[in-house]
């Protein structure tokens, strides 16, 4: 069989298709196989060489997705123009905001029975977006007087477990009505910080996250 001289075009197309598929399927509902027949003509080999498992290509998606967010987050982390407590409530706002989040909730992966997949969420939000774009902001926010910590790279990472983990549908099978339990909990954290950054706007966008979630599932 001849070499793949396009490597990085394979990839692409796995990726692109396998998304695609998930977001009309439902992750656990996309097969493979189905990934395969959708390639027109990739051999199920040429799958198996760039990812050992469905899991894999999950992950990777997941990884092309947050890619995005995180030249956003770096774009709001980096204005001139807002103070730190203000940079904080407009990463909360636009990263809930972000139509992509509709295509996330829409895939909707069982957390449960995916471990690998949940120990990406956690070393993503604990090795890279805490330290690389939270901290800085809360750093600069202690700086100019809007933020009050004497330990702010474990807000910073409480802050980021609390919003994408604990308050995530997907991995406690939250309903709407828990989802805003939830929210009203995190609110009065972040105000107990001084952090009066959420508002009845994100509000509403959570419930209609939690509702694609439950109805994807």
């Amino acid at each position: 069989m001849a070499r793949n001289k396009h490597p990085e075009e394979t990839v692409n197309r796995i990726l692109t298709t396998a998304f695609r598929l998930f977001m009309e399927k439902g992750y656990e509902h996309t097969s493979v196989q189905e990934i395969i027949d959708n390639l027109g003509g990739l051999s199920k080999g040429a799958i198996y060489h760039h990812f050992k498992s469905k899991e894999d290509i999950l992950v990777a998606v997941s990884d092309r997705m947050t890619a995005e967010s995180n030249r956003m987050l770096a774009r709001i982390r980096d204005r001139c123009d807002l103070n730190g407590k203000e940079k904080l409530k407009t990463i909360f706002k636009a990263s809930i905001n972000r139509p992509v989040q509709n295509d996330i909730f829409t895939v909707a992966p069982d957390f449960h029975n995916n471990p690998k997949l949940l120990f990406s969420l956690l070393h993503d939000t604990i090795d890279n977006v805490a330290p690389d774009y939270i901290l800085p902001i809360i750093e600069q926010g202690i700086a100019d007087g809007t933020i009050e910590t004497e330990y702010p790279e474990q807000l910073a990472e409480l802050i980021l477990l609390a919003a994408n983990v604990w308050m995530n549908p997907m991995i406690f099978d939250s309903t709407v009505e828990e989802s805003c339990r939830k929210f009203m909990i995190f609110s009065q954290m972040l105000q107990g910080f001084g952090l009066d950054i959420v508002d009845d706007e994100m509000l509403g966008r959570l419930k209609e996250l939690a509702a694609i979630y439950q109805k994807s599932k």
